[in-house]
């Protein structure tokens, strides 16, 4: 049993868990639940960004503790103000040391898309997303079937989220893809081995209908990988570990987003 098989293993067990404790019913009572959603996919194509979703994550399974004190306000804050496009939330607790809360707390503090970074496996987790306040949900195409991810979009666009469809491979992206799917995420990293390249992200780049927005994840790292991929027709970029190694992730976002503007304007003054 590899680690993605071990998530979604304990995941079932936690969702029926969160079920008896949190019923639909209680969920929907939050603030969250009717509040209008922000696209991410139309901030994605802001002409004024460069489209990094920054991530807030504590620690990973190939890497353990990355930056387990976080205040998540205060970086949450900075990776805006830095000029991100979005905020991704990792939410698992067991495996990446988040939680529902840091969600929240995000979205108190943020008017921009907010992705709410888990494995979903079920209707429940996605109410629950909009009840904490996302925007839109990650769904992995690896742990699901093409009925299931089709089922799962559709109940998010129900309830006004978007969908972001992780696929590793073109395989998945045709057995997958459906009209509920808003964008395409394209993972660097292999879930088995936990090799990271972002080849993998230019390889498919050709292999994907152009009018998709699209989005690399992982292993991005240089304003030059970025504007490679930019190259190649990616809108937006998921960088986690990256910012996550530094003791003040929000400066590291700054830092490359002002390094991509500069290398765009020198490339277009060339």
């Amino acid at each position: 049993m590899n680690i993605l098989d071990k998530i979604i293993e304990h995941k079932r067990s936690e969702v029926e868990g969160r079920k008896e404790l949190y019923p639909v019913k209680l969920l929907e009572q939050t603030i969250y639940f009717d509040t209008p959603t922000v696209s991410l996919r139309k901030y994605l194509k802001r002409e004024d960004k460069v489209g990094i979703i920054a991530e807030i994550k504590r620690r990973s399974p190939s890497e353990g503790d990355i930056n387990p004190y976080i205040d998540v306000e205060n970086l949450s804050i900075g990776y805006m103000q830095a000029g991100a496009s979005a905020l991704s939330v990792l939410t698992d607790n067991k495996f990446f040391g988040g939680s529902s809360e840091d969600l929240t707390v995000a979205r108190k503090f943020n008017f921009c898309p907010i992705l709410r970074k888990d494995f979903i496996i079920d209707e429940y987790q996605i109410a629950e997303a909009k009840s904490i306040g996302a925007d839109a949900i990650l769904l992995i195409a690896s742990v699901l079937s093409p009925s299931q991810l089709k089922e799962l979009a559709k109940f998010a666009n129900g309830l006004g989220l978007e969908v972001l469809m992780e696929v590793h491979g073109q395989n998945e992206f045709e057995s997958h893809f459906n009209e509920d799917v808003s964008v395409i995420g394209v993972n660097n990293r292999n879930l088995e081995d936990f090799s990271v390249t972002i080849d993998t992200s230019l390889e498919m780049a050709s292999q994907l209908p152009s009018d998709l927005v699209k989005v690399s994840e992982s292993g991005i790292s240089s304003a030059e990988a970025i504007l490679k991929l930019s190259d190649a027709g990616y809108d937006g970029f998921l960088i986690g570990s990256h910012f996550m190694r530094h003791a003040v992730p929000q400066e590291a976002c700054s830092d490359l987003i002002r390094g991509v503007s500069r290398s765009k304007s020198t490339k277009l003054s060339a």
